[in-house]
């Protein structure tokens, strides 16, 4: 397996900061200089993303969606309590972790999953790392967090360690030692970016949880350039509870979604609808030729009785027809009654349909692959940029954490140097736009969109909130534009509102100069 260390890194974002830690690694002490290399690691590894939420959300189903394959426990176990790391490995295979730093191979078990029950002290069990042979792994290692809300108190406090790098158990290494302490330890842990998996209800603990989230320090809190959420289990959502959805599930989802997102941002980029059990069964192998089969003996029923059926999961498996029952139940599993119902009125509709068209078809009622665009756009795009934001994050942190003033001094003064070259604006424009997001620069409602706009998006129309206009109407715009905010920069802003207006005045400038050379 390629070791982090020689992966490539994102971008030129993370390659300047990679310089930064290797040229100031033979000028700071030896336990900063670990640190440090801790650090570029990290950089050259692929996007951390954690799936995280409140315990019985689905998120160890969404997992295996998005991963392709079953292999994350989703009842209840041992393992569902630890945080699992899913990387890419050309060999598959599982180790535990344990506090003190060592390691235990795992077989999978004879379905493929991670084993539910471990064989081990899981108190003394750091986390597990899983290494699968999957391509999606290639680009992203998906960390799976046991629920937050969860009354497993231990459980909790691994999801949080991982959420808000908190402090690992493992104990202070003696004073003259290289190796990391807690303070240092925690600069550089935690995951990157967050998928939030929410349900029907945003209660005030999901929202502290993103609020809690960081990607390398509290600096660094979860927002639209590195969270965004899923209404997870759509399917299970009454459409007459929601205004204006006709009368239709799917619909229903959609605008709930809306409205958590609203409740939800700044704190995510956006919140989608998502069914995670077909997407698992459809995406990883569980849905079979066999199950295509019973969707077609089920088409064949009369109409009347299939909707009578299909009003609960009791009356689906018990109900008298030619399906057998426990054909009926091993639907039910895979597909729940939505899932079911779609994939009978697909049958209907093409008789002759197979297998595996039937398959996809299930696949894009599940809304995977909008969720799937989405981390594209929001963390694939943008992970040069996130990962070097938190790897500048990281250095500063363990800077802050070192007894040495000229030390502390030496490390602020390369990080000011890289952030006035032009190249490394962006990471100036992700960090206005944390503290916006964040609330630790309080700016007018109307200006804090515009931020949130300008920093949020990869496109240019997007940006300057004028998709599909004509360049030469989007270069006067962002010429207009950059002018205010310098204007607003130097009259009427207060010292941090400033800094901030500073940093979209260049935005805009440079967005002007892109848009007028094409």
């Amino acid at each position: 397996m390629t070791s982090p260390e020689q992966g490539r890194l994102a971008g030129p974002l993370s390659m300047s900061v990679a310089n930064l830690c290797h040229r100031l690694q033979p000028q700071v002490s030896a336990r900063t200089a670990a640190g440090f290399a801790e650090v570029l690691r990290r950089l050259g590894a692929p996007l951390q993303v954690a799936v995280a939420g409140r315990i019985k959300s689905g998120k160890s189903t969404l997992v295996n969606a998005l991963i392709g394959r079953r292999v994350a426990p989703t009842d209840i176990g041992e393992c569902t309590r630890l945080v699992t790391r899913f990387q890419y490995g050309t060999v598959d295979r599982v180790e535990i972790v344990f506090t003190d730093g060592r390691k235990q191979v795992l077989p999978f078990a004879s379905d493929g999953m991670i084993p539910a029950e471990l064989g081990v002290d899981i108190e003394r069990v750091s986390h597990i790392e899983a290494y699968l042979t999957n391509a999606v792994l290639q680009g992203m290692t998906v960390i799976d967090t046991p629920g937050l809300g969860s009354l497993d108190a231990a459980s909790v406090s691994r999801t949080e360690q991982l959420l808000g790098a908190a402090k690992h158990r493992k104990e202070e290494d003696d004073e003259g030692s290289d190796e990391l302490d807690d303070t240092s330890r925690n600069a550089v842990a935690g995951a990157e970016a967050v998928l939030y998996v929410v349900t029907q209800g945003v209660r005030a603990d999901d929202q502290q949880a993103l609020a809690a989230f960081t990607a390398a320090t509290a600096s660094r809190e979860a927002g639209p350039v590195n969270a965004i959420a899923v209404l997870n289990k759509a399917d299970t959502i009454a459409p007459e509870s929601v205004e204006g959805s006709g009368g239709d599930v799917w619909k229903a989802a959609t605008l709930l979604a809306e409205k958590q997102a609203s409740t939800l941002k700044p704190r995510v980029a956006d919140v989608l609808p998502v069914i995670g059990l077909i997407a698992e069964s459809a995406e990883s192998g569980g849905f079979t030729s066999a199950d295509a089969d019973a969707l077609r003996q089920l088409a064949e029923l009369d109409d009347d009785v299939l909707q009578t059926m299909l009003i609960s999961a009791d009356i689906f498996t018990s109900w008298e027809c030619d399906v057998p029952a426990g054909t009926r139940l091993r639907l039910l599993e895979k597909l729940d009654l939505f899932g079911v119902s779609h994939g009978v009125e697909a049958v209907r509709k093409e008789p002759e349909i197979t297998a595996g068209a039937l398959r996809r078809a299930l696949l894009d009622a599940s809304g995977l692959e909008a969720v799937r665009q989405r981390l594209a756009v929001v963390f694939a795009a943008r992970a040069d940029g996130i990962k070097a934001a938190a790897a500048l994050a990281s250095v500063t942190a363990l800077a802050h954490a070192s007894a040495d003033p000229a030390e502390r001094q030496r490390v602020h003064d390369a990080i000011e140097v890289l952030l006035a070259k032009p190249e490394a604006h962006q990471l100036r424009l992700l960090e206005a736009l944390t503290l916006v997001a964040s609330g630790a620069v309080d700016m007018p409602e109307d200006l804090s969109e515009e931020v949130l706009r300008v920093g949020s998006n990869a496109d240019i129309g997007a940006q300057l909130g004028k998709p599909g206009a004509p360049r030469p109407e989007l270069a006067a715009h962002a010429l207009e534009r950059a002018g205010w905010w310098r204007s607003f920069a130097s009259f009427g802003a207060t010292p941090a509102q400033s800094r901030v207006a500073h940093v979209v005045h260049r935005a805009y400038f440079l967005i002007w100069q892109q848009v007028r050379d094409a």
